[in-house]
């Protein structure tokens, strides 16, 4: 008879330590030699530095040696930052990646070490350089844009909430709105300039792609001007911009730089139903195919209304948030230290 070991049960069963899951990023650095003393010394002065090892003379190019390290999340931009003052990042290399699972002491003990909670550590480098990459002017991102516009075309045309709510969610407009509030905070201008360039040429390719298919249905005769006369309950809001606008654009703002800081993308899908930009844009060519002037100008208004609130609150909160977290080292420990010995008790 086979006797199973309380270990295996463990394993195989529903046994939980109860403890909370880590948040650990790996660090695979390339050092020039006479650095690396340096750059362990300062991981080994990080006290969210899980583990670390030293491979001397294992990179080739940029020759080098390999120092790779899994760090908590909260200490990786402090980490990066020391290492950007060493010149690593010049003269070698810093490749950041999220750790899907840990099972280690030392992780725990980094983590609980780390100063401020994983789930809101922020690692700018990180975030620059994802939303400069999200917000370049490319040949899928004006694919997207202008599908997303031409869906919502038809969803102002047939007055369908469900149509302009999937406009909505596959519009790739925030990338770019996101990057521009990034390069505001952090100076980057050739991030600013390549998102501005993203969002204005982006929407007015979509907006004539649009006018132009609007203008075939029209000649075909599916649909005339009597579109934006009769009554569209479900998306007149597209043509009635005020106050409300700015507030859900706001909002959306501040939710969006979140889930982007926090590396919690879930809760975009959220944003990209609360703001109006894509339906607006689609509204506006969709007055220019059928001759409306004031329907024009007030969809425009709407549209302009969600792109400032939406990078308003973007970096208004990025700065908050680039402030705040420069400030947790000299508060959060002893409030973590408290918080975790009174559960422990």
């Amino acid at each position: 008879m086979r006797i199973a070991s309380p270990a295996a049960s463990a394993v195989c069963g529903a046994v939980s330590s109860g403890r909370t899951p880590r948040v650990l990023l790996h660090l695979r650095v390339t050092v020039p030699p006479d650095r690396t003393d340096d750059v362990r010394d300062l991981f080994d002065r990080c006290p969210g530095t899980a583990h670390l090892a030293v491979l001397p003379g294992a990179s080739v190019s940029p020759a080098g040696d390999l120092v790779l390290a899994d760090v908590a999340r909260e200490s990786a931009d402090a980490l990066v930052a020391g290492l950007r003052e060493l010149h690593v990042d010049r003269d070698g290399g810093i490749t950041v990646e999220a750790v899907d699972t840990a099972v280690s002491a030392s992780a725990e003990r980094a983590e609980e070490a780390a100063p401020g909670d994983g789930s809101d550590a922020v690692v700018w480098e990180q975030v620059v350089r994802t939303t400069a990459a999200d917000s370049s002017l490319s040949v899928s991102y004006l694919s997207f844009l202008t599908i997303a516009t031409l869906l919502a075309a038809v969803a102002v045309v047939n007055d369908s909430a469900v149509l302009l709510i999937g406009a909505m969610v596959l519009g790739p407009e925030f990338a770019p709105l996101a990057g521009l509030a990034v390069a505001l905070v952090h100076g980057r201008r050739s991030v600013a300039r390549s998102a501005g360039r993203a969002l204005g040429v982006g929407f007015l390719v979509a907006i004539a792609v649009t006018t132009v298919v609007t203008l075939t249905g029209r000649l075909l005769g599916w649909f005339g001007p009597e579109v934006l006369t009769m009554a569209r309950p479900q998306t007149v809001f597209i043509t009635e911009p005020d106050h409300w606008s700015l507030v859900v654009a706001v909002l959306a703002g501040i939710a969006g730089v979140l889930s982007l800081t926090s590396a919690k993308s879930a809760a975009l899908v959220g944003v990209f139903i609360s703001v109006t930009t894509v339906p607006a844009a689609a509204d506006m060519a969709v007055s220019l195919a059928l001759g409306s002037g004031g329907e024009f100008a007030r969809a425009a208004l709407q549209l302009g209304i969600n792109l400032v609130g939406i990078v308003a609150a973007a970096v208004v909160t990025l700065a908050l948030q680039r402030v705040l977290w420069r400030r947790v080292p000299q508060i959060v420990p002893r409030v973590q230290t408290t918080a975790r010995t009174e559960l422990r008790a």
